[in-house]
């Protein structure tokens, strides 16, 4: 057990992280693409016009959600948002915003930018990080009980 965690499985997240980045190799490796989910999902829905062949956006963008309902229909994983279906429509356009001006994703820069060496992902995973501590830190400061 993790103290502060109870709940944490970290081999259960070993496997995952392993996992992603076989998936982000595998990707790199056999279409020359990199595997950021921002950009294939703008492939796969018709809003970028470059990029991955847009068959294999849609299926990497249809396997994310599918691959998640296996992988809970096979365990016992329960997945709770606090947020309202709104508020979580109002942070996905966010995130999607950021994504666009940041040239990329977490997964596009954190994962395969990162493994790259990529000073541009360097810095804007510090950045999404940051922020990401910062907007908790806040929250909770003033009581929205993250």
């Amino acid at each position: 057990m993790i103290p502060g965690f109870p709940q944490a499985v970290p081999l259960h997240g070993l496997i995952g992280g392993l996992m992603i980045g076989c998936a982000a190799a595998l990707m790199l490796l056999a279409n020359g693409r990199v595997a950021g989910c921002s950009g294939l999902f703008a492939r796969a829905a018709g809003l970028a016009a470059s990029g991955a062949p847009r068959a294999i956006a849609i299926a990497f963008t249809l396997g994310l959600p599918l691959g998640a309902a296996l992988i809970g229909a096979m365990t016992e994983i329960e997945a709770h948002f606090p947020a309202s279906l709104a508020m979580l429509a109002i942070a996905g356009l966010i995130v999607g915003f950021g994504t666009r001006l940041g040239s990329g994703c977490t997964s596009g820069h954190g994962v395969v930018g990162i493994a790259r060496l990529s000073p541009r992902s360097l810095a804007a995973t510090a950045t999404f990080m940051a922020s990401g501590i910062a907007t908790v830190t806040i929250l909770r400061t003033f009581g929205a009980g993250l």
